[in-house]
């Protein structure tokens, strides 16, 4: 431990960031600024609405919060450092900040993979077992889903950054990423980082397929009970619900599985940053969107409060 604080308080590395000053890279920043910008005000006012309208005090609305919360972090954890070093051309970053910047990003994306999982086999309980969907879906079993993701992402995230950080670095130190990136950190050690990559590799198959393949058995059990719907509005509910909920899964699993599923001559890292936008700062933005718009009690509960605020004011 010593040695690591030794090393952090005099080196730290540099992030060659995403952008350039040209003209068309200083309107895509101004564009991501902007997807930022949404992504915060969309989460902060979702997490919001559920915490104070009471009809919204269900699993699934409570399952939506915590990943609302995961979404509002992850967008926090690299945008702003990439921001500041875009726009003061200090592109350095600390041995101590890079770690940080691992860990979360770690734990955020493992634990919102398993909370979007475990998020179909509520959507599931609900649609196929309505009558025992309060026995099976009760607060405790909320507290242990959204728990366990959480505590699964964060013991993910700590063994990978303690790992990661104790590898001897050396050279340039210049990470070809916009925040510390686990994969494009490694590629600067000054040791052989091979059998930790391909337990990596094969935790992000865990991880990755684990969740995915409850969400396809899942929605394969949805799509049977939907059809034996005799009621077409309770057909069409459930189907708005789903489609919100795989819109969400399909842009978060498609872009981590391009990134860390792929064989390593295939990687390019243009390619990895772009699609690492996709999912640090599109997704924590969409998801809000896709959630809310599609979701006439979401949107209910705003206008509720849009109302209310508007007869205080006359007042």
């Amino acid at each position: 431990m010593g040695k690591w604080l030794n090393q952090s308080s005099t080196d730290g590395f540099i992030l060659l960031g995403i952008f350039s000053h040209s003209q068309t890279d200083l309107v895509l920043f101004s564009a991501v600024m902007v997807v930022f910008t949404v992504a915060l005000c969309g989460n902060v006012l979702l997490i919001f609405l559920i915490y104070v309208d009471p009809r919204l005090h269900t699993p699934m609305y409570f399952f939506l919060s915590q990943l609302s919360l995961m979404d509002l972090v992850l967008v926090c954890t690299n945008v702003p450092k990439m921001a500041a070093s875009f726009l003061s051309g200090r592109k350095s970053i600390s041995f101590v900040g890079c770690g940080i910047q691992i860990g979360l990003f770690v734990c955020l994306v493992g634990s919102e993979g398993l909370l979007l999982g475990l998020m179909a086999y509520d959507r599931y309980v609900a649609i196929s077992h309505p009558l025992h969907y309060p026995i099976l879906m009760s607060q405790r079993v909320c507290l242990q889903i959204v728990g366990s993701s959480w505590a699964f992402g964060i013991i993910d995230g700590l063994i990978q950054m303690v790992v990661v950080m104790t590898f001897p670095y050396c050279g340039l130190r210049e990470v070809d990423h916009f925040f510390c990136e686990m994969l494009s950190l490694l590629k600067l050690a000054c040791k052989d980082t091979s059998i930790f990559e391909n337990v990596i590799f094969a935790c992000c198959i865990f991880m990755l397929l684990l969740p995915f393949s409850i969400i396809v058995a899942s929605y394969a059990r949805i799509l049977g009970a939907v059809l034996h719907m005799r009621s077409a509005q309770a057909r069409k509910k459930a189907l708005a619900t789903c489609s919100s909920h795989l819109t969400a899964v399909s842009l978060f699993y498609g872009a981590a599985m391009f990134i860390y599923l792929r064989p390593r001559r295939y990687r390019a890292p243009s390619h990895d940053k772009v699609v690492s936008v996709f999912y640090t700062v599109l997704t924590p933005m969409l998801n809000p969107l896709i959630y809310s718009l599609r979701n006439q009690e979401v949107m209910g509960a705003l206008r509720k409060g849009l109302d209310r605020r508007r007869i205080v004011n006359h007042h």
